[in-house]
């Protein structure tokens, strides 16, 4: 069975041209052109992936996003934007959203990140938690519990964690999880896995600034200490 993606976009030529790119790829699309609309087929129709852009009319996207995430809706999101400023990238991301692209951009670079969230909420295992220290990683809910508080964690925040705690104690090159997270076809940089790092540490360890848990090798990348009681 296809995959059922849900195209919130009010720019009628975008949505044509991603609607037609996804259909040639035989992925199930469905449209919205404001995010009201947008908001009532995510409850109702239970779409397998959402590209939302931000800028929509009557509920923009980052309002959609916290909605269906305050609803526990896990369904992963693809933000789109003509805004390149950095407060647009990470409020979509720290709220909810698992990846975005900023307009214009290549189609083939959205059929790649389409491609990813997909295999990555296929390869999700039911009811599976990771325990690092006092914290306990849910990988089906995409949260992490400890000293009582529960955060909200993007896709790749989890499928980071659950590459180094596969091979801990081990270093694993930045280029390496560059290729298992986000595949070889997407382009983010070293940057990138860096950034996402210092989010789980803030998420993760005792004290962010001296991890205890998540350690990087100058030069190379990072490793998951093989003690992580």
């Amino acid at each position: 069975m296809s995959a059922k993606i849900l195209v919130i976009e009010d720019e009628k030529d975008m949505q044509e041209v991603i609607c037609d790119n996804l259909q040639f790829e035989n992925y199930t699309v469905a449209t919205a052109n404001d995010g009201e609309e947008g908001l009532h087929k995510i409850l109702h129709t239970n779409p397998d992936l959402i590209i939302l852009d931000i800028m929509l009319p009557k509920k923009n996207g980052i309002e959609i996003c916290k909605e269906i995430r305050n609803q526990s809706i896990t369904t992963p999101i693809l933000f789109l934007t003509a805004r390149a400023s950095e407060i647009d990238r990470v409020l979509g991301l720290e709220i909810g959203g698992d990846d975005y692209l900023c307009k214009p951009f290549f189609m083939r670079e959205l059929l790649a990140r389409v491609k990813v969230l997909l295999r990555r909420t296929q390869k999700s295992s039911p009811s599976k938690t990771l325990h690092i220290g006092k914290s306990v990683v849910d990988l089906q809910r995409f949260t992490v519990c400890n000293n009582g508080q529960q955060h909200e964690m993007s896709h790749y925040e989890v499928d980071i964690i659950q590459l180094l705690f596969a091979h801990r104690g081990q270093v694993v090159d930045r280029n390496t999880i560059l290729d298992k997270i986000w595949g070889v076809d997407a382009y983010p940089s070293n940057r990138t896995v860096d950034n996402y790092i210092v989010k789980i540490r803030k998420k993760i360890e005792p004290n962010p600034n001296k991890p205890k848990y998540f350690i990087t090798v100058h030069g190379v990348g990072y490793k998951l200490t093989e003690d992580t009681n």
